[in-house]
This record gives C-alpha cells, sequence and structure tokens, in this order.
C-alpha cells in the first residue's frame, strides 16, 4: 500500500475547480463531481455527496472560493478595483447557504467562522486578491487536517495491544476528512504498528456508510475486516470479539458529551456493560467550547424516505411513517478517551479539553 493510497482524499482542487467525490454512489461507482457555483457545493453538502465534519469543513472553505468566482464580481474594463459591498454580499450569501446544510457538524461553522477572517483581512486588495487569499486558507486548511489526522492516528495506535479486534460504527475514514481519517486512521496506523488484527464494521443504517464507505477503505487499505449489521453489537461483545471501538465525531460539548451517527449511544452503552474501551477519535476543531453539554447540540432529522426505502426501493407499508435522526450523543462518562492531533484527552473532560484547546490557542 502506498502512501499516496493511504492518503486518498474525497476532495480536490484542480484546475480552478472544486472535485467532490460523490460518496452516494459508492462503492458501485466513483464518480467526481465537478462544483461549478456554491449552489453545487452546498447541495454535495446535503446529499452527503460529501460527509463527515472535516471533510465538510474543508469542503465549505473551498465553497466560499467557489462562491467569488462568479464573473459578476469582475470590474467592468477601464474601472479601478471592484465594488466592496457585491463582493461582501457574494461572500455573504455563499457563507450563509454553506452554514445551513448541515446543523450538528461543527466544523462547519468552524471552517466558514476561520473563512470569514480571511476575507475580511484580504476583502480590501478587490476581488482577485480576495479569491487568492481565500483559495490559499483552503488548501493549507486541507493540507493541515490530513496532518491533524496522521497525528490522531498515532496518538490513537498507542492505545492498542497485539491482535486487537475492534469495532467501528459509520465512517470516519479519509472519506469523511480531507484525507487518511480519525477513527479510520487509528485503524490504519494501529494496524501498520502490528496492533490489530481485524475490524468489526457496523453497516450503519439507514444509510450505510459502514457497509459502503468503511468496508470500501478498508479493503483498499488491505486492512482485514468482517462486515456486521448493526444489531449484532451485544452479541459480538457478550461472546467477547470486541477489544475496543473507536468512532469519529461530528461534535463534542466541552464536558465531553459526543455527537456522532445514529447508533453510536447503543454502541457505547453496549461497550460500558461488557467493559470494552470506547474512544472517539477527533480533531480539536471539532469540540465546540461553545456548546456546554450534549443537551445542546443540534440534531439533524433527515427525510424520512431514508428509512422506508432501501436505495428508491420502498420497503414499509405506503402509510408508514418514519423518524429520521442522523445523530445520536454519546455521554462523556461512557468514553474512555478523545483522542486529538495533541494526545488523548482524558476525564475529567472539562479540564482536559480546556487545557488543550488552551494550548492549541
Amino acid at each position: 500500500m502506498s502512501q499516496q493510497e493511504e492518503l486518498f482524499s474525497p476532495i480536490a482542487w484542480k484546475d480552478g475547480r472544486l472535485l467532490l467525490l460523490d460518496q452516494t454512489r459508492l462503492p458501485r461507482e466513483e464518480v467526481w463531481l465537478e462544483c461549478r457555483d456554491v449552489e453545487e457545493v452546498a447541495g454535495a453538502i446535503r446529499r452527503l455527496s460529501v460527509r463527515g465534519a472535516p471533510a465538510i469543513g474543508v469542503a465549505a472553505a473551498y465553497g466560499l472560493v467557489v462562491g467569488l468566482q462568479a464573473s459578476p464580481l469582475d470590474p467592468p474594463k477601464g474601472t479601478e478595483g471592484a465594488g466592496p459591498a457585491e463582493l461582501a454580499a457574494r461572500f455573504d450569501a455563499a457563507s450563509t447557504l454553506l452554514g445551513e446544510t448541515r446543523p450538528t457538524a461543527v466544523n462547519l461553522r468552524w471552517a466558514l467562522e476561520r473563512g470569514r477572517q480571511v476575507f475580511d483581512q484580504a476583502r480590501g486588495g478587490g476581488p482577485e486578491a480576495t479569491r487568492a487569499a481565500l483559495l490559499a486558507w483552503a488548501h493549507d486548511l486541507h493540507r493541515r487536517d490530513v496532518e491533524t489526522n496522521l497525528r490522531i492516528g498515532e496518538h490513537g495506535a498507542a492505545l492498542f495491544a497485539a491482535g486487537d479486534r475492534v469495532l467501528t460504527h459509520c465512517n470516519a475514514g479519509g472519506l469523511a476528512t480531507a484525507g487518511y481519517g480519525t477513527a479510520v486512521g487509528v485503524i490504519t496506523s494501529a494496524f501498520r504498528a502490528g496492533r490489530l488484527a481485524s475490524v468489526w464494521v457496523d453497516e450503519t443504517r439507514p444509510l450505510l456508510q459502514g457497509a459502503r464507505l468503511t468496508s470500501w477503505e478498508l479493503e483498499r487499505l488491505a486492512i482485514p475486516f468482517e462486515l456486521v449489521t448493526d444489531s449484532s453489537v451485544g452479541a459480538l461483545m457478550s461472546r467477547g470479539l470486541v477489544d475496543r471501538v473507536v468512532v469519529g465525531a461530528d461534535r463534542i460539548a466541552a464536558n465531553g458529551d459526543t455527537a456522532n451517527k445514529i447508533g453510536t449511544y447503543t454502541v457505547a452503552v453496549v461497550a460500558a456493560r461488557h467493559a470494552v474501551p470506547f474512544y472517539v477519535a477527533a480533531p480539536l476543531s471539532t469540540i465546540d467550547p461553545r456548546t456546554p453539554t450534549g443537551d445542546e447540540i443540534p440534531i439533524e432529522e433527515r427525510e424520512s424516505d431514508e428509512v422506508t426505502e432501501v436505495f428508491g426501493v420502498r420497503v414499509a407499508p405506503a402509510a408508514t411513517a418514519a423518524r429520521n435522526f442522523a445523530f445520536d450523543v454519546t455521554p462523556h462518562e461512557l468514553i474512555a478517551g478523545i483522542v486529538t492531533e495533541v494526545g488523548v484527552l482524558a476525564p475529567p473532560y472539562e479540564e482536559s479539553i480546556r487545557g488543550a484547546l488552551a494550548a492549541a490557542e
């Protein structure tokens, strides 16, 4: 396995174009979407063509650049400079549109706030200088996310012992980030260090991110795995077949409560029942110090047909009503450690999170 394959990214900027891997079509086909305007970027995030908190943040950063690329920004020939009001209006519109796509993933807001800082510093130079500054920042954010994930993997691998069997839920690999991944990055680093025997992959209903995406990634990485139904977790742990759990996160509150794909809380409860360590792997940017506890994390609800249908095929009676919570919150007391780029944060999380964020500043 080459380093290039390990660092596969679902986001690319080529020849002035933003390309996003359409993850809704994996593993059947690999299709890249060319996003020509910010509406297409927002649509890709909203329909999960690009997904995973870090990947959403990086895609949104490039989306701000795309939002400023429309020709109306350019001044007429013979006119010096560009209208600052029009420039600001386009940025505001792009930022607002992107910010409304996925309310739970805090990396989205984090990226948009930093993008605004870059915009405010560069806007006096006109449209081209502003776009160039935002693009340079987006490239840097992309690169730094990969470096962050590599460090997360290194810290997380130290938690494993030779022969360990790990279970993961949903997808927190390179597809969910700018490259390498968080939870799957930890799994990859542990396997490369000889500390991991195999992986149990939850299918992750209703959209099967584990079956479709994590399986696709682990196969590419040549890491042994087996796919199981979400409801198999209790049976696996009761038989002693799981040594630890590692998952990603979409938002971590100041007290350590963690929002992740629906079903994560169930895994954590069962893991606690069987004394299986449950770890969360995420960058510091996924921690939201402005959210005191998990009770304040907004939980996205998606369309009911994702539950009543399976890839367009109706599986429930026509009149069936359905609720489709996209995330749940795992209380901090069920989490053995939060693996970040600066190390593994341990309870009490209010203290360790505050210290890690202060050191990062």
